[in-house]
């Protein structure tokens, strides 16, 4: 390391220092949130009870399958913990995996309309 770079080094190591010893002493670090001081209903779950649907409560389009699968030309159920709500529609769309969610979202509008094709072709509409 340079002599021009040393006083930069120990400045950075010094704030690295400092930010470790804060978090420690805030209990950050050491142990994480204290649970029992939380009001019951976070330390139960809180807001992520609702966020997580249980197996079989919510209905989407397409009987649940997952429509990046169905363009594609495969029929892939899904629980719909993994979802997008159509601003347009307002229809639920369900999906089998956070990767098949995020390619759909690069053209959801081009998938939906050769998912929709696919599932009557795999329903005997077609």
């Amino acid at each position: 390391m340079g002599p021009t770079l040393r006083p930069r080094w120990r400045l950075a190591r010094a704030a690295v220092t400092l930010t470790a010893a804060c978090a420690l002493s805030s209990g950050a670090l050491a142990g994480g949130p204290d649970y029992q001081a939380l009001p019951p209903s976070a330390a139960s779950g809180g807001i992520w009870k609702a966020a997580v649907p249980a197996p079989g409560s919510m209905h989407g389009e397409f009987a649940n399958h997952d429509p990046f699968g169905l363009a594609a030309g495969v029929a892939i159920a899904a629980d719909c913990s993994l979802n997008w709500i159509d601003p347009d529609s307002g229809r639920l769309y369900c999906f089998a995996s956070a990767t098949s969610l995020v390619m759909f979202l690069d053209g959801p509008h081009q998938c939906l309309e050769r998912a929709r094709k696919q599932w009557l072709r795999l329903q005997g509409l077609q």
